[in-house]
């Protein structure tokens, strides 16, 4: 019994992908630049939301439609990348995702008012179009990079719980490009699993040398929104375009990446992330 509750929290932990915790946090902090949010409970509140319960059904959406995608990736059934589901597991997550939503919505309209219900309505409508069996936008070449944009519903969110100011239009942009371009990256890395599922996503539409190009071009586009903001962040996407753009042309090029370098990239993702989110909080540079 003990074994069999320990298994489901792990496997809890790893739908949620705690990989990308710190991704998602990133995005959920950056409202606060220059703000002293440390000793609201609210903000901690809202940081455990976006890691876990909204990490759950976000990827655990996803995973469900991608079960027999996933049985042949060999980064899945990871911390960093994600749970490999079995098709009896679907009734239980689909009934989790629901209830670690449930307490949340009462207490975030209590915080912040009803607009809270429109939030919530919001972010399941961007995961339900992304989803979607047949006509979902995963399936569907550029319209799978335009649904990252949902991601700006984290600084939403952020926002309304905790009465500060949205951000400005050009971090808005930056944002949605950057979160684009973070998905274009994945698919990438997961090419040949998604040709071989049927998927058509962009960088397998238009194929891996041109999806570093089309993933530099994104980058370059962020290096000049945030050039007159901050130097120090423009500094490091522009080596990050010029690392893809070397890569596409003299580096892995249409190949697939190993599984280590994959992994190397992710564990320096991460600390990156840790880095810039205090970076950008102490300066408030992108607010």
């Amino acid at each position: 019994m003990g074994a069999t509750i320990r298994h489901e929290l792990l496997t809890a932990l790893k739908i949620s992908r705690p990989g990308f915790y710190l991704t998602t946090v990133w995005f959920f902090v950056l409202p606060f630049g220059g703000r002293d949010m440390f000793g609201s409970w609210v903000f901690w509140l809202g940081c455990f939301y976006v890691c876990f319960p909204l990490g759950y059904l976000m990827y655990g959406w996803n995973d469900l439609m991608d079960v027999e995608t996933d049985r042949s990736n060999p980064r899945k059934d990871t911390y960093l990348f994600g749970a490999r589901l079995e098709e009896g597991q679907t009734r239980a997550i689909v009934g989790r995702m629901v209830a670690l939503q449930l307490p949340f919505v009462p207490l975030f309209v209590w915080i912040a008012g009803p607009k809270m219900l429109g939030w919530f309505a919001a972010m399941l409508a961007v995961n339900a179009v992304y989803n979607a069996p047949g006509w979902g936008w995963k399936n569907r070449a550029w319209l799978d990079l335009l649904n990252q944009a949902g991601y700006l519903l984290v600084f939403v969110l952020g926002c309304w719980l905790t009465d500060v100011p949205q951000l400005p239009a050009a971090t808005l942009i930056f944002s949605a490009l950057f979160a684009m371009h973070s998905h274009l990256f994945g698919q990438l890395m997961d090419v040949e699993e998604d040709k071989a599922a049927g998927r058509r996503t962009t960088a397998g539409v238009i194929g891996v040398v041109r999806g570093k190009l089309l993933l530099a071009t994104l980058l370059a586009v962020e290096v000049a929104i945030v050039w007159s903001l901050d130097r120090i962040v423009a500094g490091f996407l522009a080596g990050s375009m010029t690392l893809f753009l070397l890569d596409a042309v003299v580096g892995y090029r249409g190949r697939q990446y190993p599984q280590w370098v994959i992994v190397l990239f992710f564990v320096g993702w991460n600390v990156v992330a840790t880095g810039s989110m205090y970076w950008l909080w102490l300066r408030g540079t992108l607010v």
